[in-house]
């Protein structure tokens, strides 16, 4: 008898065999685990396809989640069958763009349903034994982590501790220039199993489908894929994680290291330092087919003292920088003090009301009714994300814009009369919530999650937690 849709009799096994692999991870960090596909069950199968998103994209064979759901036990055990035996292959994944707010395309990879189900069980299963080895300034898509905790780690680290510079650096087209013989390589430092691995060639070899048109990739993993942001983490954690930390060990001054995927600042206590790392940099990444962006690279001076040394010089306020969506800016508190004060990255915002006036375009005739909880979900996502401390400001703004946008696509269809700015109060009173702060302040919510840190703490826990090491 096969058992319900939502019972998974066998659950406790899967998980007491992942937890084996991650023990004996973490107290060997040599050993090289040569059989693990056989945790890929069909129960873990079935946990992936229920954690994937029902209303994604669908890829080159055209099938939906809802369409994958009907007679989901027969297919799983078919799927588990064809991956064991060996018969299973991956698809090539369907070649889309998505819009950068400075008008660039970024490629997006949209992989095939059951490409996803099996990347996502062995995504499972190699998180117990990387887990173990990430280290602590490595943020991105992990589990119980997120960009909010590396932006948490970044502030308490330049509020709280001697930083005077900071090294924004941008290594360009990561995901496209991945080399495929490093990241083997690098995943076979733990990787043992034949099996696992060819699973991980099929997918960096499966090619992209653009148009109709198949084309080989011979370098690079698609951004949209399951397994993609693993082998990222996995590629960056041998060949700047590692490296990074060891060379912070020799540094004259303080130095801090946050980092979400492919996106990472470094912060300096000296300016020294933080030149000849960003040279240093340069030259590794090069190493393992990698550049650092020239452009998007900056050095800028950043900390509680940056503004009162330039202003001894004679030069104007401090430099800002960008990371994971916010502006990050030398502010002081009501008292004085100084803050890392947060904002919306303007261009982003921008480019997010862009799009949502070609939505509300064409959406103009449909009733208010309609129209009232789609825009009330959209700000409430959008809030959810930016609506930090210190950032009201500009989520107020969003909001306005949003309003006036709306009143003008209703005004568009007729009703020029009845849309007046009064009705609108009303609407948006209605439809449209006001911002509030969603987020604890980052030192707060950074103390929380490493109860041994506090400001100005000894030394050792200090250099830990905010940098992230180990």
């Amino acid at each position: 008898m096969k058992p319900p849709m939502g019972s998974t009799p066998s659950e406790p096994t899967v998980v007491t065999g992942l937890e084996r692999v991650r023990r004996t991870a973490k107290e060997d960090k040599q050993v090289r685990f040569t059989a693990l596909l056989h945790h890929l069950t069909v129960e873990l199968l079935r946990e992936s396809f229920l954690g994937l998103k029902k209303k994604a994209a669908p890829g080159v064979d055209g099938q939906t989640w809802r369409q994958y759901e009907q007679g989901l036990e027969e297919k799983l055990i078919d799927l588990h069958g064809r991956v064991h035996r060996g018969a299973y292959r991956a698809y090539p994944s369907r070649r889309v763009y998505l819009e950068k707010p400075d008008g660039r395309k970024r490629p997006l990879g949209i992989a095939v349903l059951e490409d996803k189900i099996v990347q996502g069980a062995v995504v499972r299963i190699l998180n117990a034994i990387y887990e173990e080895d990430f280290l602590g300034f490595s943020y991105g898509f992990r589990p119980e982590s997120g960009p909010h905790n590396a932006l948490d780690a970044l502030s308490v680290a330049v509020e709280f501790e001697k930083v005077g510079w900071v090294l924004d650096a941008d290594i360009q087209s990561f995901f496209d220039t991945m080399s495929h013989e490093w990241t083997m390589k690098f995943i076979q430092h733990r990787v043992a199993d034949p099996r696992i691995l060819r699973l991980i060639q099929k997918w960096l070899k499966a090619g992209v489908s653009e148009e109709g048109q198949w084309s080989p990739t011979t370098i690079g993993t698609p951004q949209g894929a399951v397994i993609s942001p693993l082998l990222a983490n996995v590629y960056l954690h041998y060949t700047l994680d590692l490296w990074a930390h060891q060379w912070r060990k020799r540094s004259a001054g303080e130095m801090f290291i946050v980092r979400y995927a492919d996106d990472v600042v470094f912060a300096f206590q000296y300016r020294r330092d933080a030149e000849r790392f960003r040279e240093e940099l340069a030259e590794r990444l090069r190493q393992f087919g990698l550049e650092l962006h020239p452009q998007k690279t900056r050095l800028i001076e950043f900390g509680r003292y940056a503004e009162s040394n330039r202003k001894s010089r004679g030069e104007g306020p401090p430099e800002t920088f960008d990371f994971l969506g916010l502006t990050h800016i030398c502010g002081r508190t009501r008292k004085g003090t100084f803050k890392v004060t947060r904002r919306t990255v303007a261009k982003r915002m921008r480019a997010r009301l862009a799009a949502l006036k070609l939505q509300l375009r064409q959406r103009m005739h449909r009733p208010v009714a309609e129209t009232g909880p789609w825009l009330r979900s959209v700000l409430r996502g959008y809030y959810r994300y930016h609506a930090v401390p210190g950032n009201l400001p500009m989520l107020s703004r969003f909001r306005h814009r949003l309003i006036r946008m709306w009143r003008h696509a209703l005004r568009r269809r007729g009703s020029r009369r009845g849309v007046t700015w009064a009705r609108m109060a009303v609407l948006a009173h209605r439809w449209l919530p006001t911002p509030s702060v969603a987020h604890s302040y980052p030192v707060t919510r950074f103390t929380a999650r490493h109860p041994s840190w506090e400001p100005y703490a000894g030394k050792p826990l200090v250099r830990i937690c905010p940098g992230g090491a180990l």
